[in-house]
């Protein structure tokens, strides 16, 4: 069976999408060889994210000029010349999104929706980027075979905005990387903290510095807690204000600023973290919640939105405009070592059901659903 992705993000997006499609096709390329694998990528990529290093796996580029210099338009239509040439009996849109064409040519295909935030939360969103996306999104799951949300939240979310039928949105979870489900052992720990210079004891943060994430109320919290935070992501303009909170308050010398971190030094420092804050407003899934119940880390997350689902019911959560509350959570568990085993140990165990073979087992038994 010859399957075809939409993978512009697998070859040219650093983070949470480009990791959801690097993760599966990865994982379908190691657990269903028998199929072959088109990633369709419409320019070359600068950096290495994803290396083709197996035979069931082909990268495919826009194959004329013309193409190559109007991409846009061959990921959204011409590709499709490319799909029949190719004999890809399912194409699966990673993203959010699937060119036209697909049904007139009997190619069955399904879509990813990882989420609808623009929706929700239209002030963190240009007018132009808003009605693109939405009109992406709509025209996908409209033509889609099947669309698969990433959570409860998300696929309520479709129904409610997108309009579509319950029946045709199949919830499927994400995992994480296999870095993150890895053991290091003292020395790597060792070395990774000297790297860093990082505390004995510090919380964590992992993502984007940016106004949804709201890693600036854990930065709040700090006034009344005698601990150490590290924050690790891009940063944005929404840094800008987290930083001159630090100076007016005096807080220099308990927030750390790191990013561009390697993934291996990443679920080093997840490790050695004492506990990891989610505080975000909303998100699809929460990704950095699954890497931090691997690492053996509690996790405090907010109350709404999906985090419940990824933190399950031994994790802490808190209403994400409440830093007199996090500050709280966050003293009790540095207060109570013996709570935070706890939490360690049963997140853990929560956390198996997101693993990479039940991921790749229930999309695939999709695509098979699909083709019947």
């Amino acid at each position: 069976m010859k399957i075809g992705f939409e993978a512009k993000r697998v070859f040219h997006n650093t983070t949470g999408l480009g990791n959801y499609g690097r993760d599966l096709i990865k994982s379908l390329s190691a657990h269903y060889p028998e199929n072959d694998y088109y990633l369709y990528n419409p320019k070359p990529s600068q950096k290495k994210l994803f290396s083709v290093d197996t035979n069931n796996v082909r990268e495919k580029l826009p194959s004329t000029s013309f193409y190559k210099k109007f991409k846009n338009y061959w990921r959204q239509k011409a590709i499709i010349n490319d799909l029949v040439k190719d004999d890809i009996v399912l194409f699966h849109g990673l993203s959010g999104e699937i060119p036209s064409g697909l049904r007139k040519q009997g190619i069955k295909s399904i879509v990813t929706i990882h989420d609808l935030i623009f929706v929700r939360y239209p002030k963190l969103y240009s007018f132009f980027d808003r009605k693109i996306h939405f009109l992406k999104f709509k025209k996908a799951a409209v033509n889609a075979d099947v669309v698969v949300a990433i959570s409860e939240q998300t696929k309520a979310d479709i129904i409610k905005y997108l309009k579509i039928e319950a029946s045709k949105v199949k919830v499927v979870y994400q995992t994480c990387n296999d870095a993150f489900k890895n053991e290091y052992d003292n020395t790597q720990k060792e070395k990774v903290k000297q790297k860093y210079h990082l505390p004995e004891e510090f919380l964590l943060n992992v993502g984007t510095l940016e106004e949804r994430k709201n890693a600036f109320s854990i930065v709040k919290t700090l006034k009344n807690i005698n601990t150490k935070l590290v924050l690790i992501g891009r940063e944005t303009k929404y840094s800008d204000g987290i930083k001159e909170y630090i100076k007016k308050h005096g807080l220099d010398d308990k927030v750390m600023f790191l990013k561009n971190v390697p993934i291996i030094d990443l679920a080093v420092i997840y490790q050695l973290a004492t506990v990891f804050i989610y505080p975000s407003i909303f998100e699809g899934f929460g990704i950095p919640i699954i890497e931090a119940l691997y690492s053996k880390t509690p996790v405090i997350s907010s109350t709404g939105s999906c985090f419940s689902e990824a933190g399950g019911p031994n994790s802490l959560y808190v209403s994400p405009e409440n830093h007199h509350d996090l500050g709280e959570k966050i003293k009790y568990l540095l207060e109570h070592p013996e709570k935070r085993n706890e939490l360690k140990e049963k997140g853990y165990h929560y956390v198996q059901q997101f693993n990479t073979e039940n991921v790749t087992q229930n999309i695939y038994e999709i695509y098979k659903s699909v083709l019947k």
